[in-house]
């Protein structure tokens, strides 16, 4: 609730008329007694739990009104899910971890470590997502939203027998603002970020004055870990620290009370020193910050506002090693033909006075791959498109048709799609020039890059990414076909003659008719030393038979049949990104 209080504030105007020095000492003594009076009111009213009770009372009874209002001028109902959306439908905990082991197709291999492999996404309260109507219009969740639910796979070896034991446990991550609408048991905040203005500006107004946020924290978005710990994240809300094992929300994590803003869903902890690099945005000054906390995660240690003139959502950023340098957009990032686009380049220690800005081609970049420094130059690898995969105001049931249409536009106009790619800008320390350019043809659309997180900030010769097939669409509209990606940056083209022509190899994992995946992470092998030794986790669903699974593919052996599938005892709805945390059995 919005924590209030009150304060009398007494406005004098005096002046000094001509009075005797005994008359003086009256006026004098007299104000001292009225001050005295009302210190001593003061004092009663604040210690005395009537005058509390009062003010309490007064507070509770304009929020029941408050309350009352939303509950007569807002009908809230369900988003209705098209026949392609039901696997974003939400789920229920599970409770106690399941055993899966004897659901395992294949061998997990002997050298695999064992870990937790956690996955972070929306999993809406209440039934799902809502809209609502009202006398200002309406508005609607975005697919972005909903309540963070963390699923988690365990693999670690039997202390006794040393085979695999293998559970899945999911669970709700228990924000603030989770246990708020899980005590009232119905849906207690407006959605405000799609709709119509009036409808949005009052759910954002109403949402303040009743809970004094404008939006719930939903905590969906990715999992990391950093010092042994492991936390939940999404951009517009401080890390909430969870027991890997149970799943359970321990707390919010704000660097021991230095850290009270937005923290990006996308941290980068430094190979060299073991420090995490973060960024915080927020739509009042400073709209930028950027902060380095310590390896043991207690403090922080560095911490700048880059002095940005505009907000930008910037959600992911590299750094480099060779010269401890960071990459972040700049503050005139605009996605459309008019506009252009700014990379910034910083010393990790450094200040707003030493960022060097590149002017970009503009376009839409949610995932970084990898930043390295390459002779003068600083080289960053990310997914970009021309224009954002998240649909402006309001489309309601025609967020399909928008979608279909988006798709359908690869064939006509590369420009005008979303379809994303990887792309390559080296930027010129010494001289300023900048090179860009797509690696990657049009045969798949990728997102949600992963690397070998030991070559963060260093150069990498591998990268892996989620696809599809957006050339093999069904009677919808809509792609048929998923799978991964591993992106060859060492220098080998893949040698096709038409339009999907890239500059790099590109080697798919397909999966079978109308499977997809979400969250997928690396997993080094033990005693591993190639860049690629290891394997990808990722989670898996079969839209044919409503099932989800989770496959374990060999990095080496990248193309062919996943070396172990795990079927799991519950859907697992779409979501973000997923963290492996090697860790030993409690």
């Amino acid at each position: 609730m919005v924590a209030s209080s009150h304060a009398f504030q007494v406005n004098c105007s005096l002046q000094r008329p001509s009075v005797s020095p005994k008359e003086d000492a009256h006026s004098r003594a007299s104000l001292s007694s009225s001050l005295r009076l009302k210190t001593i009111f003061l004092k009663v009213f604040h210690q005395n739990p009537v005058f509390h009770n009062v003010e309490r009372t007064g507070k509770e009874a304009s929020l029941r009104l408050l309350d009352a209002f939303v509950d007569l001028a807002f009908e809230i109902v369900d988003q209705p899910l098209l026949p392609c959306q039901t696997n974003f439908a939400p789920v229920e905990e599970i409770g106690a971890a399941v055993l899966v082991t004897d659901a395992v197709t294949g061998t997990i291999p002997d050298d695999f470590t064992e870990s937790v492999y956690i996955r972070n996404g929306p999993n809406p309260l209440f039934g799902g997502l809502k809209s609502t109507t009202s006398i200002f219009g309406k508005s609607s969740h975005s697919w972005l939203e909903g309540e963070g639910m963390l699923h988690a796979l365990h693999v670690f070896r039997d202390s006794i027998s040393g085979r695999w034991k293998i559970s899945y446990i999911n669970r709700h991550v228990d924000t603030d603002t989770f246990k708020l609408e899980k005590k009232r048991k119905k849906p207690a905040f407006l959605p405000a970020i799609e709709g119509d203005s009036a409808a949005v500006l009052s759910a954002h107004l109403l949402n303040w004055l009743r809970f004094g946020l404008v939006d719930k924290y939903h905590s969906n978005t990715n999992v990391f870990e950093h010092s042994g710990k492991v936390y939940s994240i999404a951009e517009n809300h401080i890390p909430q620290e969870i027991n890997p094992f149970t799943l359970e929300t321990k707390g919010n994590w704000d660097i021991n009370g230095c850290w009270k803003r937005p923290f990006t869903s996308h941290p980068k902890k430094a190979p060299d020193t073991g420090e995490l690099v973060v960024i915080g945005i927020h739509p009042r000054k400073p709209y930028f910050e950027l902060g380095v906390v310590s390896a043991d995660g207690n403090r922080l240690i560095h911490k700048v506002d880059l002095q940005l003139k505009r907000y930008n959502v910037i959600m992911d950023f590299p750094l480099t090693i060779d010269v401890n340098r960071l990459m972040t957009g700049g503050p005139l990032m605009k996605y459309n033909k008019e506009g252009y686009a700014q990379i910034g380049v910083m010393p990790r220690y450094g200040d707003s006075e030493s960022v060097k800005w590149f002017r970009v081609e503009p376009s839409c970049m949610f995932h970084i791959i990898n930043c390295y420094e390459h002779g003068d130059e600083v080289v960053a690898l990310a997914i970009t498109s021309s224009t954002s995969i998240i649909p402006g105001p309001d489309f309601g049931m025609n967020k399909f048709e928008w979608f279909s249409k988006r798709f359908k536009k690869i064939e006509q106009s590369e420009d005008e799609s979303f379809f994303s790619r990887v792309y390559e800008w080296r930027l010129n320390m010494k001289t300023g020039e900048v090179t860009e350019r797509n690696l990657t043809g049009m045969e798949y659309s990728m997102e949600l890059p992963i690397i070998n997180e030991k070559f963060i900030g260093i150069e990498n010769k591998f990268g892996y990414a989620q696809v599809a097939d957006l050339n093999a669409s069904s009677t919808s509209g809509m792609t048929k076909y998923g799978g991964l990606a591993k992106l060859y940056f060492e220098g080998r083209k893949l040698e096709i003659s038409n339009k999907h022509d890239g500059l790099i190899e590109v080697e798919y994992h397909k999966f079978p008719e109308n499977t997809f995946c979400s969250g997928a992470a690396f997993v080094p092998k033990s005693g591993g030393h190639a860049e690629d030794d290891g394997w990808i986790i990722t989670f898996v669903h079969d839209e044919s038979t409503d099932k989800s699974q989770v496959y374990i593919v060999d990095a080496t052996k990248f193309s062919e049949e996943p070396v172990a599938k795990i079927s799991l005892p519950k859907r697992v709805p779409y979501g973000f990104h997923g963290a492996f945390v090697p860790l030993y059995a409690p």
